[in-house]
């Protein structure tokens, strides 16, 4: 299943850019259309990070890939606007270590709920079609500045991970105490993706540089203003917000 939905994704970015080349080839003059690529690294992550975090103690590489496609018009001598649409994975893999967290886990068949102390491992996988409309501005002839809002919908979504090396006090910080162990009978898990939103709202900015032909370098900071969970859900007791910064090639097909 994880692979026809990466598949998909694949397709979907293929399928996209080669629309993009069809359509650029009957846009009014002025209108110039780029296709990207680009690669993510970043976290789902409260903002400010609490107390309950006390460190992060592991953070790996994801294939939070990026493939799209925008097209930009001018409304000025150095003003524009663009609106795009992407294809991309915003993934993260990272470990740390939580004192007095709230946490909902699995321990064998054993469903507990309470304030945990320990090692969490989490991963999450938001795959997702996204749209950003920006304004641009020109200082140059080569590089353009822009920034503004984008709406996502998440068509594969993830939430899990591993507990250990802790304990667990059922209901509240002086509830009964369940040892969390780190082998396979004693940890615990938990699996949250089917709480996750399926719209995401958020802010970016960043800069475009073409720097050799109708080849360029961009640079781009998105954050989520909604957090990956909606208001309702209580088990994880702060708003996780999706912040990444993408780094990537363009080509200007227009």
């Amino acid at each position: 299943m994880k692979r026809n939905r990466i598949r998909t994704a694949i397709l979907l970015a293929v399928a996209l850019c080669v629309k993009g080349y069809v359509m650029a080839q009957h846009l009014p003059d002025g209108m110039q259309v780029k296709a990207r690529v680009g690669y993510s690294i970043g976290g789902t992550t409260p903002i400010p990070l609490p107390a309950t975090i006390r460190s992060i103690d592991a953070f790996r590489l994801t294939p939070s890939l990026m493939v799209g496609a925008d097209a930009w018009l001018p409304v000025g001598r150095q003003w524009g606007v663009s609106a795009g649409l992407r294809v991309e994975n915003k993934a993260m893999d990272a470990d740390a270590t939580v004192k007095g967290y709230h946490m909902e886990m699995v321990q064998g068949t054993t469903q507990l709920e309470g304030i945990f102390t320990g090692q969490v491992c989490q991963k999450v996988k938001q795959w997702m079609l996204t749209v950003p409309v920006q304004a641009t501005w020109q200082p140059g002839r080569k590089v353009t500045l822009k920034a503004g809002p984008y709406v996502s919908l998440l068509f594969s979504r993830g939430f899990n991970g591993i507990a250990s090396d802790g304990y667990l006090r059922q209901g509240d910080p002086t509830g009964p105490r369940v040892t969390i162990g780190n082998d396979k009978n004693t940890r615990a898990t938990y699996d949250f993706h089917g709480d996750m939103r399926r719209v995401q709202l958020g802010v970016g900015a960043g800069v475009d540089w073409q720097c050799w032909q109708d080849f360029g370098l961009s640079a781009d900071l998105n954050w989520g203003l909604t957090g990956i969970f909606p208001g309702s859900f209580k088990t994880v007791e702060q708003a996780l917000y999706p912040v990444y910064g993408t780094v990537g090639v363009f080509y200007r097909i227009k």
